[in-house]
């Protein structure tokens, strides 16, 4: 046994010796940093409100408490429960600014003792602790709510088939480019390498990204529908990484090495953030944060879904990270709370948190905004980043197996490497 547990140490210190990539605290905080567009103070009133849920709802007054971080996400509650209340009169919002990754750990000890929220936010990849925990009830009008969502967001807000959360925002990465050095960006990988090795030179390259991501690079290892943790990123059995499938699309990621000429250790969101707003990147894989950045820089850019993989016609697989709304499952107003967060799905509430925050829609809404339909395209091919305990360990030994790989380690040797360690948690 003892032999065993040396063993394991052994690996996962060789993995993470090199390790520069992501951890889980680095994608949190990334994927909750999206400059808003428009400010509060400047912001459009609702729209008018319309019914759409067919729940019953007492008539006896009642006040809702809602946990959401104080600034423009708590100005969308605040603008959404207003024309909530004037749909019902009797229902008041009352909006508790607490921090979305406090909102688990806090309702496990106010809600047993009564003094939590009805409605709280929290990321989707803390599901399965709330589910645990018997935190929340399961979503009341679970069709309706998928209709008005995007698939990503309601596959997001799912567990075992079930439906948990209201999702109200998305998140994933895509493709920008400067739209002063390509026209349009090639639909496959495959073109990304043709153009980029025509192009490079001293002072400019055709592709930028951080190849040290466990974030960004999983989309290597989707090749052939190979997901995270199985099809429902809840196989916690296998990681699926040293799949025939991811192993074949690693080796294609090792290969851009021809076209990104450098360490993988040289390689981060900061020198191809910079890189691409000082107009020396043609092609750079990022996330919706950098819009107002690169806007600010003077780029005229674009921004498209994911190139596809080889042997493949459709843009990559991308994570996803949504945002939603949960009902305590110690409320004692389980059918407002269930209208109320319903309704913040809606078209127009989603239409409306975008002109407050900025942040990408849960749902297909009209947005007059060049930048986001490439997103949203890519929402489409994107899968919610897995909710298993094991993705701690993820973020950690995939970023240092990146790095080896990148730097012409076996690809085999070294995923079979990391999903033993990953699986070991």
């Amino acid at each position: 046994m003892m032999n065993r547990i040396l063993a394991l140490i052994l690996v996962i210190s060789q993995l993470m010796l090199p390790l520069v990539a992501c951890s889980q605290d680095d994608y949190e905080a990334t994927s909750d940093v999206v400059d808003p567009v428009t400010s509060p103070s400047s912001a459009p009133p609702p729209p008018p409100a319309e019914e759409v849920s067919q729940i019953e709802i007492p008539s006896d007054p009642i006040l809702l408490t809602v946990w959401e971080a104080a600034g423009e996400a708590g100005e969308f509650i605040k603008q959404a429960g207003e024309a909530f209340s004037e749909l019902h009169p009797n229902i008041s919002i009352d909006i508790v600014d607490v921090y979305i990754g406090d909102t688990v750990s806090q309702m496990m000890s106010d809600g047993p003792a009564g003094i939590g929220a009805d409605i709280f936010v929290a990321p989707h990849n803390r599901l399965s602790d709330l589910i645990d925990a018997e935190l929340v009830q399961p979503v009341l009008n679970a069709s309706e709510v998928s209709e008005n969502v995007l698939n990503a967001c309601s596959l997001s807000a799912s567990f075992n088939g079930e439906m948990y959360g209201y999702p109200i925002t998305a998140d994933t990465f895509a493709l920008f480019y400067n739209k002063a050095l390509i026209a349009a960006p090639p639909s496959t990988f495959e073109g990304v390498y043709e153009f980029a090795n025509g192009f490079n030179a001293p002072g400019r390259m055709g592709f930028f990204m951080n190849v040290a991501s466990a974030y960004y690079c999983i989309i290597f290892t989707t090749k052939d529908n190979n997901l995270l943790f199985g099809p429902h990123g809840t196989d916690a059995t296998s990681t699926y990484l040293n799949s025939p499938a991811s192993v074949r699309g690693l080796e294609f990621f090792q290969s851009l090495r021809e076209i990104l000429d450098m360490p993988a250790e040289d390689i981060n969101d900061a020198v191809g953030d910079s890189g691409f707003a000082a107009g020396q990147i043609a092609m750079h894989i990022s996330g919706p944060w950098n819009i107002d950045n690169f806007k600010a820089a003077g780029i005229d850019f674009g921004i498209a879904a994911l190139p596809s993989l080889p042997g493949e016609n459709t843009p990559a697989k991308s994570f996803s990270d949504v945002r939603c709304m949960f009902v305590s499952n110690y409320t004692m107003h389980p059918e407002a709370a269930h209208a109320f967060a319903e309704f913040l799905t809606t078209t127009e509430m989603q239409q409306l948190r975008f002109e407050i925050t900025g942040d990408i829609p849960a749902a297909d809404v009209h947005i007059d905004d060049p930048h986001i339909p490439g997103f949203m395209r890519q929402l489409d091919y994107a899968f919610p980043v897995p909710a298993l305990p094991n993705m701690g360990m993820y973020w950690e030994i995939m970023g240092g197996s990146l790095i080896n790989i990148w730097n012409g380690t076996d690809v085999q040797t070294t995923l079979d490497l990391a999903d033993a360690a990953i699986l070991a948690y």
